[in-house]
């Protein structure tokens, strides 16, 4: 860094007299403003420079990895619960989704500039660079130094991991660059080499991070816990991957992602959110505005007026519904899929959808006697679901109107722009989840495994427990190529993370892409609903499945005949500007 010299007369002189010979005196670094010579000293430094890391990764644009919710005008697509649009859960109509319908159809293409959530952000990892580059010049004990390391390292392996799962090949840097440095000009890093290094990263952070920052989850930083959690859901796609895809040592990944788990499981401090009520506990902990103490949440993005705050209840008419697809995986009470259920009332009408069914439904989907319980826009009195065409109300492109995260007490009486519904961006279900997805796909897991993890989530909404040897067989997935026990730890993740950001990827790792094929259908329409829902203005098509008619979301769009390209889209390609740049980095395979 430039230093000064003292060169006023009377500031010398005087100097001289103090210091005698002292040269060093003569230099000093600047008094009136922050350099790094100055800087690294404290546990406090090191506390202050990772919450700019915090903060930039607030930015779920550039850096989409504690996704939580835009502010202002972007709540409208950049919040977490819009992701599952990507995929065959929701169906978006609204122009602003368009990149999401796009994705969803096979229809995007090379674009100039990086996408939304894409290849960008790389001023995060230059940050991240620096602080690793200064930390162990603090005069504080190791163990300290090494919690900041830790909390970076995360940081860094978490966002090459995501931009693995998009892109394969990243350019990846573990130390500070200036304009001469060759490796701005160099190839991607191989996807495996790459992923070795987050391993590592992975692994310090999973070991160095403090069980506990004595925050009381307000939230404040990211523990050890959470690093096992992120560990083990990255793991999990990496190992899945290799196994569908093709790659080394699928096992060596699906064994960390299990260990991650079950460590999680075994000794951390979190649970299952579960007052013992099964119709209201799947849900309602995602309605709330504090998740401060919740035993099931880790960690989670706080909204508060006069700091941060979001827009995004305001926009769930943009999510256009719960899917067809989505909403028949659901199993009856006696744990059976609707296709082989003999307690399945069929969807002759939308009441008739939620008899006898998993919970979980009637807690993600809005029955139609649940609309004054939940004050369903804004306690407007209407009769719901209500379908694109009809007059006032909220409109839904399939009449599967979502309410998993709708609290409408976020939005009565509040102003643009000033609403404070949190993001939970992990919770212990999704370990539950990742341990016993990993153990199946290891071929060694046991009903004490399944005990463990998916009866547990079972249990909070009073559903039969999943058991080795009396695992259904659901004729629409005998297909997919994977035993009816992964089959079913698979729907049983769909179900209980429905809109909450994993759909898309799990199609991809799993090279489940062909699903995105699916026509997006919503309710059941006859002349019975023509005459329920008047005004309604949809098209329509013939499940060839039941032979009955449903609404036929995107018939007459340019996303009515959705592709999937095998050898391209599981990959998304890279911007041309990033090309023109830098003519080590090659496309993107098909693209």
């Amino acid at each position: 860094m430039k230093k000064y010299r003292i060169l006023a007369g009377f500031l010398f002189a005087t100097a001289f007299l103090v210091s005698g010979c002292n040269d060093e005196f003569l230099e000093r670094y600047p008094l009136d403003r922050i350099t790094n010579q100055t800087f690294w000293n404290t546990e406090n430094d090191l506390r202050v420079y990772n919450n700019s890391l915090y903060d930039l990764a607030r930015n779920d644009d550039n850096v989409p990895i504690l996704h939580g919710h835009y502010n202002g005008f972007e709540s409208n697509w950049g919040s977490v619960w819009f992701q599952d649009e990507f995929a065959d859960n929701m169906a978006p109509t609204n122009a602003r989704h368009l990149f999401f319908q796009q994705v969803r159809s096979g229809k995007h293409t090379v674009p100039t500039d990086p996408q939304q959530f894409g290849y960008k952000g790389w001023n995060f990892v230059r940050a991240i660079n620096v602080g690793l580059a200064n930390y162990d010049k603090a005069n504080v004990a190791q163990a300290i130094k090494d919690r900041y390391i830790a909390e970076a390292r995360l940081f860094r392996g978490w966002f090459y991991a995501e931009k693995v799962q998009k892109f394969g090949d990243v350019p990846f840097v573990d130390k500070e660059l200036n304009v001469d440095s060759p490796e701005l000009y160099a190839a991607r890093t191989p996807r495996e080499e790459a992923m070795t290094k987050v391993l590592e990263d992975l692994n310090f952070a999973a070991t160095k991070l403090p069980d506990s920052w004595n925050d009381g989850n307000a939230p404040g930083r990211l523990n050890r816990w959470c690093a096992l959690l992120v560990k083990s859901r990255l793991c999990l796609y990496e190992g899945t991957w290799r196994k569908y895809h093709g790659g080394t040592n699928a096992t060596l990944w699906l064994e960390e992602a299990a260990s991650a788990a079950k460590e999680l499981m075994d000794k951390g401090p979190y649970r299952l959110y579960n007052t013992g009520n099964p119709k209201t506990d799947y849900n309602a902990y995602h309605r709330v505005l504090n998740l401060a103490g919740n035993p099931e949440v880790l960690y989670w993005r706080k909204y508060q007026l006069g700091v941060f705050t979001n827009h995004v209840q305001s926009y769930f008419e943009y999510a256009g519904g719960a899917t067809k697809s989505m909403v028949e995986d659901y199993l009856c009470t006696d744990g059976l899929p609707i296709s082989l259920s003999p307690l399945y009332k069929g969807d002759a009408k939308i009441e008739d959808v939620f008899e006898n069914r998993d919970p979980r439904l009637r807690q993600t989907v809005l029955h139609p006697e649940d609309a004054a319980f939940y004050k369903y826009h804004l306690a407007d009195g209407r009769p719901y679901p209500r379908i694109q065409g009809m007059e006032g109300g909220y409109l839904s492109t399939t009449g599967y109107h979502i309410i998993k995260h709708y609290n409408a007490d976020d939005m009565i009486g509040k102003a643009f722009d000033t609403a404070e519904s949190p993001a939970i961006i992990l919770r212990f279900g999704e370990a539950l989840l990742n341990y016993a997805e990993a153990q199946a796909e290891l071929g060694k897991i046991t009903q004490a495994d399944l005990d463990l993890s998916i009866n547990k989530l079972r249990d909070r909404v009073a559903m039969p427990h999943l058991t080795i040897g009396k695992v259904p067989v659901d004729p629409r997935y005998t297909a997919d190529g994977v035993s009816p026990l992964i089959a079913e730890i698979r729907r049983e993740r769909r179900i209980e993370l429905f809109m909450e950001g994993f759909r898309y990827n799990d199609l991809k790792r799993w090279k489940q892409g062909k699903k995105l094929l699916t026509p997006t259908l919503g309710i059941r329409w006859d002349a019975a609903a023509i005459a329920r829902y008047p005004k309604a203005n949809v098209k329509t098509a013939v499940d060839p499945a039941s032979g009955n008619t449903y609404i036929d979301v995107y018939q007459g769009t340019d996303w009515a005949s959705p592709v999937f390209d095998e050898n391209k889209h599981y990959l998304w390609p890279i911007p041309l500007n990033t090309l023109a740049q830098n003519p080590a980095i090659k496309q993107n395979p098909g693209w």
